[in-house]
């Protein structure tokens, strides 16, 4: 892996996607925090459809954390794994209640003590509404970072690692945001559209479709 064809291909994915950005819809860290907690193992369309109606009903930490899991449950069936997201999201509220007087924090450090916060969804806030740079790596970052030989292994977390020693820092947030999008529009898990991509000529992967 040189530094030239990473920097050629960043360029690429950047000019063909001037648009990427993060599909979960929200307007403040908190709705954030839950949507990307509900959008493990569920598609952020799915996700999207089911905060359209939960935002509107809670409005602050304390909401979630007086909710009855029971109900919440409920409402956040569609998403799958729902009983316990339900159980890491009211933890986690009460968590922010308790010690971050109902804010979402804007460490690293600090966010890792919420229940059923890991290092991407930490990642996702850090660089999406903190203006921090940061690789969050869900699972379109994981296979175009593998497909493009960026990164070789199978943990997420060491994925991140991988690319934060390849990626200009400056390009973190923005870098993770292409790949997704790419992942999503073009490099698809069980069929890629090589012929329309336009890394094509630089990738070496054996899941390439000629």
């Amino acid at each position: 892996m040189t530094e030239e064809r990473t920097k050629k291909i960043l360029s690429l994915l950047e000019k063909e996607y001037p648009d990427a950005k993060l599909i979960l819809r929200y307007k403040t860290p908190l709705e954030l925090l839950i949507a990307t907690i509900l959008a493990a193992q569920c598609t952020d369309e799915r996700v999207n459809k089911v905060t359209e109606h939960l935002f509107a009903k809670y409005k602050s930490a304390n909401e979630y954390a007086d909710a009855k899991q029971e109900v919440f449950e409920q409402e956040i069936r569609q998403t799958g794994f729902y009983k316990n997201k339900a159980k890491n999201i009211i933890a986690c509220t009460k968590e922010l209640v308790g010690t971050f007087h109902g804010k979402v924090p804007e460490t690293m450090e600090e966010l890792l003590t919420l229940p059923g916060v890991g290092r991407k969804t930490a990642n996702v806030l850090l660089g999406n509404v903190f203006g921090k740079q940061a690789i969050a790596v869900d699972t379109h970052v994981f296979r175009v970072s593998h497909r493009l030989g960026f990164a070789k292994s199978n943990n997420p977390d060491k994925v991140e690692m991988e690319l934060c020693e390849i990626l200009p820092e400056r390009k973190w947030t923005k870098a993770c945001l292409v790949m997704g999008t790419h992942g999503r529009r073009t490099c698809a898990a069980k069929k890629p559209l090589c012929a329309t991509c336009v890394v094509e000529k630089l990738c070496n992967s054996d899941d390439k479709i000629t």
